[in-house]
């Protein structure tokens, strides 16, 4: 079978087990061991289903995207480890619709299955089972990120006390250079991959695209996150789409389980270099 092409898979199946007593639902898990992200379809489907070439969701998803997107919004619906106000209970206070990213590969066991991500936060943390990590984590405790908003909370704090209006002046002018030097912090630690391993920055994909300055939360959408996983993880991406989940209370574009294109804003720079040589490896 081709699950075990790589001997390295051998290391985690229990010595009891022979090839004839490992089920396929065995194999499943034992993959899932080595890649806690990897989902495996739940249905077989014709090899034909597979796309012979990338295939980016513009008007309507590839069949095994739905198919992905079916599962992952069942696990939306009947998960428990977390809580997040989708706004479809009767909880009106606080609603946060999320767009959602599922990414169909190939793994180099040649097994089919799919990546899952969320844009942003979920739940009002970074890391969730069954979603794939960010490309940078910018809640980890003592961060540079937390200690720089300290900073500008001390001195919005300070500024409050002040009644020169002078002093006033120069403190906003700090705090301006504080926040842009930290935005310009956080923006320089995404470093993005293509399939061919080309690494670029995040500040040097926008300059390319010719933007001035790049678009705040660029590299937190769902597409960027799930390439990036499946390129350092040696995956094949075959398929990707996003849906939103929810309501969204700030615009009625965003409908409940539509699926939309990557944003052009953010992602489309980012995709550039990222889908680049997607199909000649």
């Amino acid at each position: 079978m081709k699950f075990f092409a790589k001997y390295s898979l051998w290391l985690f199946i229990p010595q009891a087990c022979s090839l004839k007593t490992l089920s396929h639902e065995n194999i499943r898990n034992i993959l899932k061991s080595v890649n806690p992200y990897f989902i495996p379809f739940k249905h077989s489907f014709a090899n034909a289903a597979i796309p012979s070439e990338f295939s980016l969701m513009v008007d309507v998803p590839h069949p095994l995207c739905l198919m992905a997107a079916e599962d992952l919004q069942s696990h939306l619906k009947d998960q428990n480890e977390w809580v997040h106000n989708f706004g479809l209970e009767n909880d009106a206070e606080n609603i946060i619709g999320k767009m959602f990213g599922v990414l169909v590969v190939k793994t180099k066991e040649n097994e089919i299955g799919y990546l899952a991500a969320f844009s942003g936060k979920l739940a009002k943390g970074n890391h969730h089972s069954k979603f794939v990590p960010p490309v940078f984590d910018m809640l980890t405790e003592n961060s540079f990120l937390n200690l720089g908003m300290q900073e500008l909370t001390r001195i919005n704090k300070e500024i409050e006390t002040l009644t020169d209006s002078i002093r006033i002046e120069e403190l906003k002018n700090v705090r301006k250079n504080h926040s842009i030097a930290l935005q310009n912090k956080i923006f320089d630690q995404y470093h993005f991959l293509n399939r061919a391993g080309e690494q670029k920055s995040l500040i040097e994909l926008f300059k390319e695209a010719g933007y001035k300055n790049c678009v705040a939360g660029a590299g937190e959408c769902a597409g960027p996150k799930l390439l990036q996983y499946a390129f350092q993880n040696k995956m094949q991406p075959l398929a990707l789409a996003e849906f939103w989940w929810g309501l969204s209370p700030k615009s009625e574009k965003w409908k409940h389980g539509h699926f939309y294109p990557c944003c052009k804003e953010k992602c489309e720079p980012i995709l550039a270099h990222m889908l680049s040589r997607i199909d000649s490896m």
